[in-house]
Parts: C-alpha cells; sequence; structure tokens
C-alpha cells in the first residue's frame, strides 16, 4: 500500500539502487570501528560519500569535531532533521564476517555502522528529488552516542536552533532492533527509552592478613552486601508499576587469596522512566550504601553520575511515524511498541528541545531466532534493513504535514 509522492513518484527503483551502494559503504565502515570523538575515519568516510553526492557540509562543530552536517533542499521551507549515530564499542568482534573490524577491541556492535549507511542511502534518495520536496532536511552525523553524550554537545552548538543551518521543525532518529523481523517498525509515544544514571562505589575498609580478619575491615564482604541490597530497591523502595532496573556490572578488589585489601569498588547502573524513580533510586541507594558500611565498619565515598535523560518521544511525531509505517512497509508491518525499553540514548537531548520521534527497526532475519543482542560480540546490522530505514527516513520526508 504506498503514498503518492508528489509528482507521482516511484521511489522504489531509487532505494532498490541506493541499498546495494549502501551495504557496501556499511561494510567499509564496519571494518573501521572507532570510539567516542575518535571517529576521524568513520567521519572522513562521510563526507567523502557527501561528496560523491555533491551534498555539501559542516565539517565539525565546537567540542564535536568528528560530527558532519549537511542540508538538502530548500532551507526557506520548514526544516526536518534526521540523525545518525557513527561511534563503536569497546568489545572484540567475534562474528567471523569477512568484513569484520580491523581495529583491535573495536567493533561497531551496536549497528551504527547501519544507521550511518541507512543516512547516506536517504541522503542520496533525498537529492535527487530536493525540488519536489515539501521540506528542508538536515542531516545530522552525530560522534560520541555510547559514551559521552554527543547529542548534547550538538545541541549545544546550535544544530537545532538555527545557528549551524536552519532551524529545526521536528527531528526522527532509528535504531536497527534485534528483537523484530527485519521489515518491521517499532515505536511508542511519550517514553521510548530509559534514563542512564551511573554510580561508582568505593568501600574502604582496613587491610590485613586474611587468617586474622579481626584485625581488620573488610571491605570486600561490605561491597558483597551492597550488591545484593541494591537488588531490593526496585522490589522495596518503587511503586511496583513503576519500570526500573539496578545493574552491578562490576566488582574490583583485592591482590592475593590470603590478604584482605583495604578498599573494594563497585560500578553500575540505574535505568527509569520517570523522573520521581530517578530521584527515589539515587536517595535508596546512597542511604542502602552508606548505611551498609557504617553496619561493617567501612566508609563509603560514592560517585552518583547522571547519564542521558530518558527518550520521550512527542506523541504526534509517533502517530506520524505509526502512519507512514502501516502505509508505506503494509499495515502488519508497524508493531506499537508495549513499554518503554530499559535501554537508553542520546537522542533524549534532542527531544528535551523539539518535537520528534525515535523509532526502532527490525534486523533479524527470519532465518535467526533469536538473533544476538545489541552490545553483544556477535552483533551485526543486518543488510536488509538498510532499505527499510532509508524508505522511512525519505517517506517522513516527502509526507510531512506542513
Amino acid at each position: 500500500m504506498g503514498l503518492k509522492y508528489p509528482g507521482n513518484m516511484n521511489l522504489d527503483p531509487a532505494i532498490t539502487a541506493e541499498q546495494s551502494k549502501a551495504a557496501d559503504l556499511r561494510h567499509r565502515l564496519h571494518r573501521i570501528p572507532e570510539l567516542a570523538f575518535l571517529e576521524f575515519q568513520t567521519a572522513g568516510m562521510i563526507r567523502a560519500e557527501l561528496d560523491r553526492l555533491g551534498i555539501s557540509h559542516i565539517d565539525g562543530v565546537p567540542d564535536a569535531p568528528t560530527a558532519t552536517i549537511c542540508v538538502i533542499g530548500d532551507p526557506a521551507k520548514p526544516c526536518i532533521a534526521l540523525r545518525a549515530d557513527i561511534d563503536a564499542l569497546p568489545i572484540l568482534e567475534q562474528t567471523g564476517l569477512p568484513y569484520g573490524s580491523t581495529h583491535p577491541n573495536r567493533m561497531h556492535a551496536c549497528g551504527h555502522d547501519g544507521h550511518i549507511a541507512t543516512l547516506i542511502g536517504a541522503a542520496a534518495v533525498l537529492k535527487e528529488i530536493a525540488a519536489r520536496l515539501p521540506v528542508c532536511v538536515k542531516l545530522i552525523f552525530q560522534p560520541a552516542e555510547e559514551e559521552g553524550g554527543g547529542a548534547e554537545r550538538l545541541v549545544r552548538a546550535g544544530v537545532l536552533d538555527g545557528r549551524i543551518g536552519p532551524p529545526v521543525r521536528v527531528i526522527f532518529g532509528l535504531h536497527g532492533w534485534p528483537g523484530l523481523p527485519v521489515g518491521c517498525v517499532a515505536t511508542k509515544p511519550d517514553v521510548i527509552l530509559a534514563a542512564t544514571d551511573i554510580f561508582k562505589v568505593t568501600l574502604h575498609g582496613k587491610g590485613c592478613h586474611g587468617a586474622f580478619p579481626h584485625l581488620g575491615v573488610d571491605p570486600i564482604v561490605a561491597a558483597c552486601e551492597v550488591v545484593l541490597n541494591l537488588q531490593q530497591i526496585v522490589s522495596r523502595d518503587l511503586d511496583p508499576t513503576e519500570p526500573a532496573v539496578v545493574t552491578v556490572g562490576m566488582i574490583r578488589a583485592g591482590s592475593a587469596t590470603n590478604i584482605i585489601p583495604d578498599q573494594a569498588a563497585i560500578e553500575g547502573t540505574a535505568r527509569t522512566v520517570s523522573r520521581p524513580a530517578r530521584a527515589a533510586i539515587k536517595a535508596a541507594a546512597l542511604r542502602r550504601i552508606h548505611g551498609i558500611a557504617a553496619a561493617s565498619g567501612c566508609t563509603a565515598s560514592i560517585d552518583w553520575v547522571e547519564g542521558y535523560p530518558a527518550t520521550v518521544n512527542d506523541p504526534a511525531m509517533a502517530d506520524y511515524v505509526a502512519k507512514i509505517a502501516r502505509q508505506t512497509l503494509g499495515p502488519n508491518r508497524f508493531i506499537p511498541a508495549a513499554r518503554p525499553a530499559m535501554g537508553g540514548e542520546d537522542f533524549s537531548y534532542y527531544l528535551e528541545k523539539i518535537p520528534g520521534c525515535f523509532f526502532l527497526i527490525g534486523v533479524a532475519p527470519p532465518d535467526r531466532q533469536p538473533y544476538p543482542s545489541l552490545h553483544n560480540d556477535h552483533y551485526d546490522f543486518t543488510d536488509a534493513a538498510l532499505g527499510v530505514g532509508m524508505r522511512m527516513f525519505v517517506e517522513l520526508c516527502l509526507n510531512f504535514p506542513i
């Protein structure tokens, strides 16, 4: 069930032609994963592709030299922004792919290579129909989504408010999603992803010989008590209907089996979807950690770092994405997200400033169920999903209600 394009355009041939080019680009990007704010090779490849397409671009913004911004269409028209994140993760790839990472302990394990290739493919189609677009389109190739909050730096630099290119009315972003089959799209109004806070705790005790524990104060025992006790926050300090996660992902202590150390450290993350829950988890964690430390004869140093805010979709824009997905892909290809996911995204910083929608596209092939999860050393963005993402981006621009 297709949409009516300006001038009765048939975009199928263009999408098909660009999808193969996008797949080749993705494979080249997959070989050179780079971490936050260090994506210089990646940015160079993006800019070379834009040059090939005849699209002028702004290279770098204050505090984000690897960002690339460009505009397609008449800047006097209302402006829609499309965003792709460009950084990778510190993971050793285990996919065995012929285009696997050539950078040791670096991997596109979150599929940002696919996001970049999707946006470049969409840019190629949009450039061809620029004169017929009802809007101008700002493309944002953003560094440091995984760590560093690149979106926040771009917002500060003026990527939305008109200091860098025309002011943006609405913004759209996508993410490959292993829980969805290829060809499907999902999103929801309001909160779709969680806020992502980080805590780092050091328990300070008194070291001694492991054979004489009464002569010291054991911070490892206290740290273990903290790890277990923090799991009670969600079940005992929050409303049972409130989504939240507390995860301890790191614990470090000791140097030998027969030595009680002076210190033990734990690090973890708290995920929430509402501001009250975010505040409640922090308060409960601080109270519990200090209480356990005191009961154990230790002291606690706590560094609580507020991460990305919750990603909150504008309801009208979420409905618009759903409409475009149903009309473009088919009524059964849009799957309303039933609840927020507890992952996080710095796309939230854009949505704090202007309306927009963050949506998910399926990457799970029909013959691979379940598909490796995001941030897994076997994950790979699926080439067949590129055309779906390209089509969604192009359709969102072509049919935007002025």
